[in-house]
C-alpha cells in the first residue's frame, strides 16, 4: 500500500511539473526513460558481479585441479614406496629365516663337533698317561738292569730272548735282583709278555723270525730299549695325531663361529631393516590414506564449484534475457505512447498554483535531508556521502526553478535511494569476498603449512641420509684400509712362515744326519764293546753264572773297555744333544704352525667379516644415496609446488589484507550510512504524505 502511495505521489508530481512545462506525457516518459535506465544499469552491475564470478570460477578450478595434481602425484609416489617397502619386507623375512636355519646349523655342527672334541681329548689323556707310564717303567728297568749288567756282563748274554718262558724267568731274577716294587713287576712282565705276543703275531703274518731282529736276539737291555722305543714312538704319534685334532677341530670351530658371527650380525641388520621397513611402511599407507581422502574432498570440491558455476551461468543467460525482455517490453510501450498520445500534446492540465504553494513548504525539508545527509558524511569521513550532499542540494536549488518538468521529490529519493543500494551491494559484495578471502587464506595456509612441513621433513631426511651414508662411506674407506692390512701382514706371514719352515726343514735334516751317524756310531761302539763287559760280568757274578748254568770261556783277547767306554759316553752325550735340539727343532715348528694357523684363521674370520660388513654398508650407502636422489626430486617439486602456492598467497594477501580498513570497520561504518540515509528517506516520506494531502485537497477544490 505504500509502494502504491508513493507511486501515485511520484506520479502526480510528475503531472503537475509536466503541466508546468505544457506536456502532461511528458512524466510517463521519462519516468520509462529511468526504468529503462535502471534496468541497463543493474544489468551492467550483474554483468560485472556475473564476469568476477566467472573469475573466482576459473580460480577455484585452477586450484582445485592443481590440488588433485599434486595429490594424485603423492598417491602414485605413497603406492610405489609401499609396494618397494612391501618387498623390502618379503626380502628381509626370507633372508631372517635362512640366517636362522644356517645359524641352528652351524651351532649343531659346533655343539656335536665340541663333544666329539671333548672326547677324543679325554681318550688322548688315558692313552697319554698309559704310554708315558709304560716309558718310565721301561726306561727305569734298562737302568737297574744296566747296574747289575755292570756287575756281571756274561750273565746277560746266556738269557735266550726267544723263549718267553726263559725270557720270563730270566727277567724275574733280573728284576728280583733289581729289588723292583711289586707294581712295576707286574707292569714289566705284561709289557714284555705284550711285546713277544705282538712279534709273534707279526711272524704269523709272515714277519720274519725273531732271532732276525736285533732287539730279539740281544739282550734283555736292547729287548726293554726296542720296547721303549717302540712305546716313545706311540706316545708321539699319539701326541701328533692329538696336536692335528686340536689344530683341526680350532680351525672348524673358528671358522664356525666366524660364520655363526657374521650370520648373526646379518641376522640383526635384516631385523633392523625388517623393523624399519615395517615401520615406514606402515606411515606411508597412513600418509596414503590422508592423500587418498584429500584427492577425493578436492575431486568433491572441484565437481560442486563446477555444478555452482554451471548453475550461476545458467541463471545469468536467464536474468539478461528477461532483462532483455523487459527493455524490449518499456520501449515498445513508449513507442505506442510516442505514436497516439500526439495530438493530446496540447491539452493544458496547470498546476502552478499548487506547485507554488507546494514549492514553498518543502523548502524546508529540503534542506533538512541536506543538512542530515552532510553530518552523515562528516561523521563517517565519507566522500561520497558529501557528493550525494552536493548532488541533492543541486536539485533542490536547480530541479524546481528550471521549468524542466523534473520531479524533484523523486530525483531526491532517487539519488539517495541509489545510495543506499550502491551500499546494501557493496555490503553483500564485501561479505561475498570477505567469506572468499577467509575460505582462500584458510586452504592456502593450510596447504602452505603442509608444504612448509614437508619441505622440512624431506630436509631432514635428506641430511640423515646424507650423513649417514657419509658415515658409510668412511666406514668401508677404513674397512678396505684394514682389508688392505690384513692381505699384506698375510702375505709378510706367509713369506716369514715358508723362510722358518725352510730353516727348519734344513736343520732337522742336519740334526738327524748328525744324530743318525752318532746313534751308528754307538751301535758299532757298542757291539764291539759289549762282549768284554758283558764277559767279566758273567765271570765276576757266580750267582748268575750258576743261574745260567753258564761253562767255562775260554780265554781272549781284552779289548780297551775304558777308552771304547769313553767314547762311547761322549757320543751318548752327543746323542742327548742333538736328540733334544731336533725335539726343540720340532716344538719350536709345531708352536710356529700352531701360531700360524691360529692367526691365518683369525685372518681368515676378520677378512671375510670386513668383507662382509664392506658389502653390506656399501649396498647400504647406494641405497641411500638413491633415497636421497629420489628425495631431492620430491624436494625440488615440493619447492615448485610452494613457490606457486607462496605466490597465489602473496596475491590472496594483497587483495584480502592490504586495505586500510577492516571489514569489521567497513561494514560498521556502512550500516551507519545506510541508517542515516534511510532516515533521510524517512524525512522525505513524511513530506510525501503532506505533498499528497495538498493534491488531494487542491484536486478536490477545483
Amino acid at each position: 500500500m505504500q509502494m502504491a502511495r508513493a507511486s501515485v505521489l511520484f506520479a502526480s508530481l510528475a503531472v503537475a511539473n509536466a503541466a508546468q512545462a505544457d506536456n502532461p506525457l511528458a512524466a510517463v516518459l521519462t519516468l520509462m526513460d529511468e526504468c529503462t535506465a535502471k534496468v541497463t544499469a543493474d544489468g551492467e552491475a550483474e554483468a560485472k558481479a556475473y564476469a568476477e564470478y566467472v573469475e573466482w570460477c576459473d580460480d577455484v578450478a585452477k586450484n582445485s585441479q592443481f590440488e588433485i595434481k599434486t595429490a594424485q602425484a603423492d598417491k602414485d609416489k605413497l603406492e610405489a614406496k609401499i609396494g618397494q617397502l612391501t618387498a623390502d619386507v618379503e626380502v628381509a623375512t626370507s633372508k631372517i629365516e635362512d640366517l636362522t636355519g644356517s645359524i641352528a646349523t652351524a651351532e649343531s655342527e659346533l655343539k656335536n663337533a665340541t663333544t666329539i672334541r671333548g672326547k677324543e681329548a679325554t681318550d688322548f689323556g688315558v692313552a697319554e698317561g698309559e704310554l708315558v707310564d709304560t716309558v718310565d717303567t721301561l726306561g727305569r728297568a734298562i737302568g737297574a738292569i744296566e747296574r747289575e749288567a755292570s756287575k756281571n756282563p756274561a750273565a746277560f748274554n746266556q738269557i735266550d730272548t726267544t723263549n718267553m718262558a726263559s725270557l720270563t724267568q730270566a727277567l724275574g731274577a733280573v728284576i728280583d735282583a733289581a729289588a723292583f716294587s711289586t707294581s712295576d713287576r707286574k707292569k714289566l712282565s705284561a709289557l714284555v709278555q705284550s711285546h713277544q705276543s705282538d712279534d709273534d703275531d707279526d711272524s704269523e703274518y709272515g714277519a720274519p723270525a725273531a732271532a732276525s731282529y736285533k732287539s730279539h736276539s740281544s739282550s734283555i737291555i736292547d729287548l726293554l730299549a726296542d720296547m721303549k722305543e717302540k712305546a716313545e714312538g706311540e706316545l708321539s704319534d699319539l701326541r701328533k695325531a692329538e696336536s692335528a685334532a686340536k689344530q683341526n677341530f680350532n680351525m672348524l670351530k673358528g671358522s664356525l663361529d666366524g660364520q655363526i658371527g657374521a650370520d648373526n650380525k646379518d641376522l640383526t641388520d635384516n631385523k633392523n631393516g625388517l623393523a624399519a621397513a615395517t615401520e615406514e611402511k606402515a606411515a606411508s599407507q597412513g600418509d596414503l590414506q590422508g592423500t587418498t581422502t584429500d584427492l577425493a574432498d578436492s575431486k568433491a570440491d572441484l565437481a560442486t564449484a563446477s555444478a555452482n558455476c554451471m548453475t550461476t551461468a545458467a541463471d545469468h543467460e536467464a536474468t539478461v534475457a528477461a532483462r532483455k525482455e523487459e527493455l524490449e517490453v518499456i520501449a515498445h510501450a513508449k513507442s505506442i505512447l510516442e505514436e497516439t498520445t500526439a495530438g493530446a500534446v496540447g491539452q493544458s492540465y496547470s498546476f502552478l498554483e499548487f506547485t507554488s504553494e507546494v514549492r514553498t513548504s518543502v523548502d524546508l525539508r529540503n534542506s533538512e535531508v541536506v543538512t542530515a545527509v552532510k553530518q552523515l558524511a562528516v561523521k563517517q569521513h565519507s566522500a561520497a556521502l558529501n557528493q550525494l550532499a552536493s548532488r541533492i542540494q543541486a536539485v533542490i536549488r536547480y530541479g524546481a526553478s528550471n521549468g524542466n518538468g523534473e520531479d524533484v521529490f523523486a530525483k531526491i529519493k532517487g539519488l539517495i535511494s541509489d545510495m543506499i543500494s550502491k551500499l546494501e551491494n557493496e555490503a553483500e559484495s564485501d561479505a561475498t569476498e570477505k567469506a572468499y578471502c577467509d575460505e582462500e587464506m584458510a586452504k592456502t595456509e593450510s596447504k602452505k603449512a603442509d608444504l612448509d612441513a614437508a619441505m622440512e621433513s624431506l630436509s631432514t631426511k635428506i641430511d640423515r641420509a646424507a650423513s649417514k651414508s657419509a658415515g658409510l662411506k668412511e666406514d668401508v674407506k677404513e674397512l678396505q684400509g684394514e682389508l688392505a692390512s690384513i692381505a699384506k701382514e698375510t702375505a709378510e706371514m706367509d713369506q716369514m712362515r715358508n723362510e722358518q719352515n725352510a730353516d727348519y726343514r734344513q736343520a732337522k735334516s742336519d740334526l738327524e744326519l748328525g744324530l743318525g751317524g752318532v746313534q751308528k756310531a754307538l751301535g758299532v761302539l757298542r757291539d764291539y764293546y759289549a762282549g768284554a763287559a758283558a764277559a767279566s760280568l758273567v765271570q765276576d757274578d757266580t750267582k748268575f753264572g750258576a743261574l745260567m748254568q753258564q761253562p767255562a770261556m775260554p780265554e781272549k783277547h781284552e779289548k780297551s773297555g775304558g777308552a771304547g767306554g769313553s767314547i762311547i759316553g761322549i757320543l751318548e752325550v752327543c746323542e742327548s744333544d742333538f736328540s733334544n735340539n731336533l725335539a726343540k727343532e720340532e716344538s719350536q715348528e709345531a708352536d710356529a704352525v700352531g701360531n700360524y694357523d691360529k692367526t691365518t684363521q683369525a685372518n681368515k674370520i676378520s677378512k671375510a667379516t670386513k668383507e662382509q660388513d664392506v658389502k653390506y654398508k656399501t649396498q647400504e650407502f647406494k641405497g641411500l644415496d638413491k633415497e636421497i636422489s629420489e628425495l631431492s626430486s620430491d624436494k625440488s617439486t615440493t619447492a615448485t609446488e610452494l613457490s606457486a602456492v607462496n605466490e597465489y598467497y602473496g596475491k590472496i594477501k594483497d587483495r584480502c589484507i592490504a586495505k586500510p580498513e577492516s571489514y569489521e570497520e567497513r561494514t560498521k561504518r556502512r550500516e551507519a550510512e545506510i541508517d542515516g540515509l534511510k532516515q533521510a528517506l524517512t524525512i522525505l516520506e513524511e513530506e510525501t504524505a503532506s505533498v499528497m494531502t495538498n493534491i488531494v485537497l487542491f484536486v478536490g477544490t477545483t
